[in-house]
């Protein structure tokens, strides 16, 4: 079985995982998982389940080193995790992890510890410039972060059904669902409303 890999920092409202998913096919995915997560997110479920999931000569494909972890630590817990199950992991275009015998050539495992540190390399510049742009941006009087939530901006649908919510009607995932909310962004309502 081949399997697909591919992963976005955010959710599927900012970033389109479609691209990952169309390429992945093209080059011989039977069948993707797809996972929203950091890249140095110590838990990936999808990708979790996934070596859980692949048998021995297995392959797993994904598209960068960078989709798979954006720590040098996290990508060598994967590798040993790949040769322990004698699968074969290809970073298309770039190179094949094939441990179906269950050993890693030397060579091999160099080459993927470099590419998992550039990964995350490249993670702590953005992270960096992120963090001197913010720092830049509040110099100029700029504010940073999210803005403060108020009453006003507690929608209309939500005051329609916080009686029931108050009256033991609904419990706080059932608002959230009624209301096509996440459950912290229904606490923060719940909250504001109780100040008031």
């Amino acid at each position: 079985m081949i399997y697909g890999y591919a992963r976005c920092s955010t959710n599927e409202s900012k970033q389109d995982i479609n691209r990952q998913v169309r390429e992945l096919k093209q080059a011989g995915a039977e069948q993707v998982y797809l996972e929203y997560e950091h890249g140095d997110a110590k838990v990936k479920a999808q990708l979790s389940s996934l070596l859980e999931t692949a048998t021995a000569g297995d392959a797993i494909i994904t598209l960068e080193v960078s989709r798979l972890a954006r720590s040098t630590k996290q990508l060598c817990e994967i590798i040993d995790r790949v040769r322990e199950k004698r699968l074969r992991l290809v970073i298309v275009g770039s190179i094949t992890v094939d441990c179906s015998n269950g050993e890693l050539d030397p060579m091999t495992n160099a080459f993927i510890q470099m590419s998992g540190v550039f990964a995350e390399l490249e993670l702590r510049i953005i992270r960096s410039r992120v963090r001197s742009g913010m720092a830049n941006a509040k110099a100029k009087g700029a504010k940073i972060g999210r803005p403060q939530t108020t009453l006003e901006d507690v929608p209309a649908l939500f005051l329609r059904h916080y009686p029931s919510y108050r009256a033991g009607q609904l419990n706080v995932s059932e608002l959230a669902r009624v209301c096509d909310l996440s459950r912290t962004t229904t606490y923060k309502y719940i909250g504001l409303l109780e100040q008031k």
